[in-house]
């Protein structure tokens, strides 16, 4: 199938539940357009392609098995560099934070892990997530253009996330959001941002553990898409999240955007 990377999030779930599509084309699919338009707009500034595969190749085997991967299963999601993703930097935008390698996943990660979603790569951020645009000095400088119009911010402080979701690299974005981070670059760039309720979604950063980024909040090309993924905390995270917020993730359909149409 063509063009995995234009289905919304539940499309693409029920095409790898329903076997119809495996969770490794989904993955190249999303790694081939993540190599096609991220020069261009500076949504995605790692991404590690091997590790998005073996991600990818476990949900298949655990269909194979007859196993249910998850609600999520095979979906490329992106997470925003202030966000702990076991193994890679929690920077915050900040040269500060460049070697703060993150141990364990932020509980709202390992929520998108459970749900079977794929890890694609980690979205852009202003430095400490505190500007309405988004840029920093540790990923080389360069803002990252809405994918709509490279004159038109793509918003912050989760504008990398946004998009990315905008211009069909990864099907969910996590983000954060204080003051508007995911709702403002949601407007930007013409996606769905949701912000559950504090404690909704857990928050925990276990390499700053004294830092608060704001409840964790989601992108997607569609309300559904953004909806499915507000986890409830439970348990031991729902202590972790009380006071502190939550995340979650969403998206719309792709735009066609200026570098589709052969704009600059």
């Amino acid at each position: 199938m063509n063009e995995l990377w234009r289905l919304s999030a539940s499309e693409v779930a029920r095409l790898v539940r329903t076997r119809e599509v495996s969770a490794r084309e989904v993955a190249d699919a999303a790694l081939q357009r993540l190599d096609s338009v991220n020069p261009q707009i500076n949504a995605i500034v790692d991404c590690r392609p091997d590790q998005v595969r073996e991600q990818a190749d476990l949900v298949d085997i655990e269909l194979a098995r007859g196993n249910d991967p998850g609600p999520l299963a095979g979906v490329p999601v992106t997470v925003k560099i202030n966000i702990d993703q076991a193994g890679f930097a929690t920077t915050d935008g900040s040269r500060l934070y460049e070697n703060r390698i993150a141990k364990f996943n932020s509980p709202a990660v390992d929520n998108m892990v459970r749900a079977g979603a794929v890890l694609l790569g980690r979205s852009n951020a202003p430095t400490f997530a505190i500007r309405w645009f988004t840029s920093n000095l540790l990923y080389g400088g360069t803002h990252t253009h809405n994918p709509r119009d490279p004159l038109l911010t793509p918003g912050g402080s989760s504008g990398g996330g946004a998009a990315g979701v905008a211009a069909g690299i990864g099907h969910i974005a996590l983000g954060t959001d204080i003051g508007g981070s995911v709702r403002y670059p949601a407007y930007a760039c013409g996606v769905h941002g949701l912000r559950p309720g504090l404690g909704r979604v857990p928050f925990h950063n276990a390499s700053l553990p004294e830092a608060t980024a704001g409840a964790r909040r989601a992108f997607g090309r569609t309300s559904r898409a953004t909806s499915c993924r507000t986890v409830p905390a439970t348990g031991r995270e729902a202590g972790r999240a009380r006071g502190r917020g939550g995340y979650s993730g969403c998206r719309a359909a792709p735009c066609r955007c200026r570098m589709d149409r052969g704009g600059n």
